[in-house]
């Protein structure tokens, strides 16, 4: 079962608007046992707008980091199921509902799961609380915008709002590689997704890494969690 959650789009994307280690820790040279879950968070974090709004960039410590993609079918060989839901991303789930096609189980869990899947024939599954399964051209984000891998991200919109750009400084002290680490440092990330109301917390961020690269990709070294880490984070003008 999959230990993250989806962040949700709106219903109607088409008309949709954006909603508007602590930090003394060193990254460690090898895999630290992750955590089993993300049960969510509750609480809020008034300070981090007010801090954000001045314009230059915060330190930000003990944040729980994790990583979203785009399932792919073809990595995916089980039984197959059938899906409903919406031919176009122009969706409504009352009136639109028809038979989309069959795919691998392990597939259409990853599309609820992750928000998103590739099919075989190069169109995309995707899924939000919300709207249920839709065929669609791209990955997409709250706004409707394709998701841009290496820079996409999603958090709760009172806690980071939309279109604030964060780099992570440090990865905290559990479950990632210094190979991992050291990717997902890298880029600046931007915040346009949300999570599924109830399910991020006031100190979560999901980044987004684009498609899966092989067969059991959540058992892969990039499919992690940093607990405890340090963002540096800004909000965009």
């Amino acid at each position: 079962m999959s230990r993250r959650i989806a962040p949700a789009l709106c219903a109607v994307l088409l008309v949709a608007e954006c909603v508007a280690g602590c930090g003394g820790h060193d990254e460690p040279a090898a895999v630290i046992s992750e955590s089993p879950g993300h049960p969510p968070a509750t609480g809020a974090y008034p300070s981090l707008a007010v801090s954000l709004a001045t314009g230059s960039p915060v330190e930000l410590a003990g944040w729980e980091v994790t990583v979203y993609y785009t399932a792919v079918e073809t990595l995916h060989t089980d039984k197959k199921t059938a899906v409903t839901g919406c031919p176009t991303i122009d969706c409504d789930k009352n009136r639109n509902q028809r038979p989309l096609g069959d795919f691998p189980a392990s597939f259409v869990k990853a599309v609820k799961d992750e928000g998103t899947g590739k099919t075989a024939d190069g169109r995309y599954l995707n899924w939000s609380y919300d709207t249920g399964y839709w065929m669609d051209t791209a990955p997409r984000d709250t706004a409707g915008r394709p998701l841009q891998p290496w820079n996409s991200a999603a958090a709760d919109s009172g806690v980071l709002k939309a279109g604030s750009r964060f780099t992570i400084m440090r990865c905290g002290t559990a479950g990632v590689t210094a190979e991992v680490c050291a990717r997902l440092k890298a880029p600046t990330w931007t915040i346009v997704d949300e999570f599924t109301p109830g399910l991020g917390g006031s100190k979560h961020v999901d980044v987004y890494v684009g498609e899966e690269t092989e067969p059991g990709f959540t058992d892969s070294d990039l499919y992690t969690t940093l607990e405890g880490a340090t963002l540096s984070a800004i909000r965009a003008e």
